[in-house]
């Protein structure tokens, strides 16, 4: 996976995959996702409203945040879907 990222982002995202394996222990791999999905909506609709003065300016450039989020989580997901149709017998071994 190419990525213009620094290690600290990596360590990170790290984090959080290791925390999501750990609750599939007592979850479905959907309920987890679904879980860390509405995590990272609500944690980014918070920095959206952290950027703002007010909720008329948070409604003001709530498309424009919308679509940054969503084209952002699409190239990730892409990009990382890439990886595992090239790596799929390496990775989906069980």
């Amino acid at each position: 996976m190419k990525s213009d990222h620094d290690k600290k982002f990596f360590e990170r995202a790290d984090a959080y995959i290791t925390l999501a394996n750990e609750q599939a222990a007592d979850a479905t791999r959907g309920e987890v996702s679904a879980s860390m999905m509405f995590a990272t909506a609500r944690f980014n609709a918070w920095v959206s409203a952290s950027g703002t003065e007010s909720g008329e300016e948070l409604a003001s450039v709530k498309e424009e945040a919308l679509e940054y989020f969503a084209t952002e989580y699409r190239k990730m997901l892409e990009e990382n879907l890439d990886e595992y149709i090239e790596n799929f017998d390496n990775y989906m071994k069980a």
